[in-house]
């Protein structure tokens, strides 16, 4: 009974592992393509002056 129990817990544990993840990577990809887009601005600026 006690092993019924727990499956639960690890199932939702690695369902909460797996979207804190996901948000993670997602935030991480938003933020280099900020910092690319800049930078690319910025160059292009550099160059026309």
């Amino acid at each position: 009974m006690n092993e019924a129990l727990q499956a639960p817990i690890v199932s939702q544990g690695l369902a909460m592992t797996a979207a804190v993840l996901l948000v993670f990577v997602s935030v991480i990809v938003v933020y280099l393509s900020t910092i690319e887009w800049k930078d690319r601005r910025r160059r292009r600026s550099r160059d026309r002056s």
